[in-house]
């Protein structure tokens, strides 16, 4: 009540002010089609991001993303819309799609395959992607007056409920250079014991665009701590209460778990830069009463370098009796210390598209050199003779890009690379795509596909792991994925409609290795290939109706794994969006009244591992099927010059439908609570 009665005092000191509505470093992005994920590994289409309203964003702002390859610049458009405003916290993803731990910031997996990012060298942030914002999705910026973004989002209680507060800011020195810096924590306490996150991020940036010579730095630090709890040990509390023996009430936080002061905790930090230099002419304009000349890159010298430092620990200071199926060490061992660095050198030269009529794409030739270093945990034989082992992996690699970005009709980039030496001497990656964009009875239709062909290694701690709980080390055979994909779009009719399929050989999984005892089972895992082949097939619909102020916004889709015991996915994963959107106050102030669902389809969804952050296959003999239950909320966005806000009533469906209320094994929802979030801009 006392946060409801907060922002409606906000809301009305704010009817004339002059505050924002935007973050910019989200991990969505605003196309004209209403808000998406920017790790969707997307291909932008050409868009204007010249025209912008100047209430909300200063005139002249321009933004864009880089290839974390070469430094080629895609421009994104300014987002100044409220569409989903109120979704862009959750960790389960603007349109639900993710399973995760319940508390915000925790570890997730999407359960729609082909938006699951490949395995990193160091897998152990890989879960905690609804923070982390890749090289290639950062926005840069250029503006002509400083420009800031200050967001902040709550929802729940002082003793259970969750906080995250961003800034942005950027300023430019000239009209070429700029300098900025953003700043994202998130902190959840957690409904249930011993769950809380803390997460920060603190990310430096600079760019500049000269004629011949450009460049874009970043440097990112990342601090990621997780209390662990294993999960509630007994699902009745949530399924079937009346079943438990007690008349009392009892709260989330009264629910036990099997884990107490354990935490995961990852620290890094992040240097990428990456600078050109191009040869070219100037175009000496038509109009000679015109005092500037176009400069036409022909060729460009391109130096990329990205140094990358990873630390991972386990801690654990108290451990049950007979939860882990091992103990190498003993309890007087009570951190598992992982490290990883990188030093990556990308050197390339490029044919520049369109510097003549005959140049209908750009060529790049390049050559990378990456040496890397792990260290972990080792013994000479008794686990009272440890010491640090380190793992020194050099890598040469080549390959090419074939892109076309320019013109409105057709596009399309193919990319190639091998490695020559090292660890991935064998590997190779294939990888194109392509979209036809064309007017068709008023409408305009987007016509795309995308596809690979990848010979990979599996990463470095699926073939050598050494930890107190956990141990392996693996002589695993390379994976072989091929896949392809084709999309059609109707602006006009709100429709796309997504259809791929994938083959893979040699699937590396993290696999259940679970011991029984008298008492239950004792926690294990193993890392294993499956020999045979795979296929996934997926198909998204998504449909967007509109009738006056009534709006139905819809996302459907369907997949089939050819092996469920292995892979296994949902058949249906579902979104819906109902909600009405009207102007009010002389049309200055716009709102969205509305209630939203996600929803998929019972499968044996996988298990998380608290002693490698993972997630893993259920134990066969133990399993449980989730899903087949309803996530409703109810919500206002509004949206009133250069600020943003949202109220929500989560998870209103609580105890609805089979009250299995888990987006992973043993690990409950939170139960339904309040939420609300704002956001602002501040420029001259």
């Amino acid at each position: 009540m006392k946060k409801a009665i907060i922002i409606l005092t906000i809301l009305a000191g704010l009817v004339g002010g002059h505050v924002s509505a935007q973050n910019y470093n989200q991990l969505y992005e605003q196309t004209e089609d209403g808000p998406r994920y920017i790790n969707e590994n997307e291909d932008y289409l050409d868009q204007d991001t010249t025209e912008v309203d100047s209430k909300t964003v200063p005139i002249g702002i321009r933004m864009w993303t880089i290839d974390k390859h070469f430094g080629n610049r895609t421009e994104v458009p300014v987002d100044t819309l409220m569409h989903q405003f109120q979704n862009i916290q959750f960790t389960d993803g603007l349109n639900g799609e993710y399973n995760y731990l319940g508390n915000i910031g925790s570890p997730r997996l999407s359960r729609i395959f082909f938006h699951r990012e490949p395995a990193s060298q160091f897998i152990f942030t890989d879960p905690y992607d609804y923070f982390i914002v890749p090289i290639d999705k950062y926005r840069f910026l250029n503006t002509k007056s400083p420009f800031a973004n200050l967001s902040y989002f709550s929802g729940g209680n002082q003793q259970n409920g969750e906080d995250r507060f961003m800034a942005y800011f950027g300023v430019n020195a000239g009209r070429r250079l700029n300098f900025g810096f953003s700043f994202d924590y998130v902190y959840g306490r957690g409904m249930y014991n011993n769950q809380a996150t803390s997460l920060f991020n603190g990310t430096l940036f600079s760019s500049y665009a000269g004629d011949k010579y450009d460049y874009h730095f970043l440097f990112s630090k990342n601090h990621m701590k997780m209390a662990e709890n294993g999960g509630i040990t007994d699902d009745r509390y949530i399924v079937s209460p009346e079943e438990i023996a007690t008349s009392a009430s009892y709260t989330p936080s009264d629910i036990p778990t099997y884990l107490e002061r354990t935490w995961n905790r990852n620290d890094n930090y992040h240097i990428f830069f990456t600078h050109r230099y191009n040869l070219g002419f100037y175009e000496v304009p038509e109009d000679t009463s015109q005092h500037y000349d176009n400069f036409i890159p022909v060729t460009s010298f391109i130096h990329t370098l990205q140094y990358d430092n990873n630390e991972r620990q386990y801690i654990a200071y108290e451990t049950p009796a007979d939860y882990w199926a091992n103990d190498f060490f003993g309890s007087e061992y009570q951190r598992d210390i992982t490290s990883y660095t990188s030093l990556k050198n990308t050197f390339a030269i490029a044919l520049r598209e369109g510097f003549n009529k005959w140049a209908k794409a750009g060529l790049t030739a390049f050559v990378n050199y990456e040496m890397r270093t792990y260290n972990m945990v080792d013994t000479l034989g008794t686990a009272l003779e440890r010491y640090d082992r380190k793992y020194t992996d050099n890598i040469l690699s080549v390959g090419g890009e074939l892109l076309k970005e320019q013109g409105k009709t057709l596009h399309y980039r193919v990319y190639g690379e091998t490695a020559l030496t090292g660890d991935e001497v064998g590997t190779f990656n294939v990888t194109g795509n392509a979209d036809l964009n064309f007017r068709l009875f008023k409408d305009t239709i987007q016509l795309a596909a995308k596809a690979f062909v990848k010979r990979i290694n599996p990463s470095f701690y699926y073939r050598h792991y050494h930890s107190r709980h956990l141990w392996w080390d693996n002589d695993l055979s390379k994976e072989m994925r091929t896949r392809i994909e084709g999309e059609f779009k109707s602006k006009k009719a709100g429709l796309t409609l997504n259809v791929g399929v994938e083959n893979i050989t040699n699937y590396t999984y993290f696999d259940n290795a679970a011991e029984a005892y008298d008492g239950g089972y004792r926690h294990n895992v193993r890392v294993s290939q499956c020999g045979d082949n795979i296929q996934v097939l997926g198909a998204t619909l998504k449909h967007d109706l509109a009738l006056g102020i009534f709006h139905w916004d819809n996302e459907i889709t369907y997949q089939k794994s050819s092996n469920q015991d292995v892979l296994p996915l949902p058949d249906l994963t579902l979104y819906s969006n109902l909600y009405l959107k009207f102007k009010l106050a002389k049309k200055v102030l716009s709102v969205e009244l509305g209630a939203d669902v996600r929803y998929f389809t019972k499968y044996y969804a996988l298990d998380y591992s608290p002693a490698i952050g993972q997630f893993y296959l259920q134990n066969p003999n133990d399993r449980i099927e989730i899903g087949n239950y309803p996530i409703v909320n109810v919500y206002a966005n509004l949206h009133l010059k250069h600020t943003r806000i949202y109220a929500m009533m989560y998870h209103v469906s609580e105890g609805m439908g089979n009250s299995m209320s888990f987006l992973a094994p043993h690990y409950p929802l939170n139960t339904m609570w309040f939420k609300f979030g704002l956001s602002w801009n501040f420029f001259n």
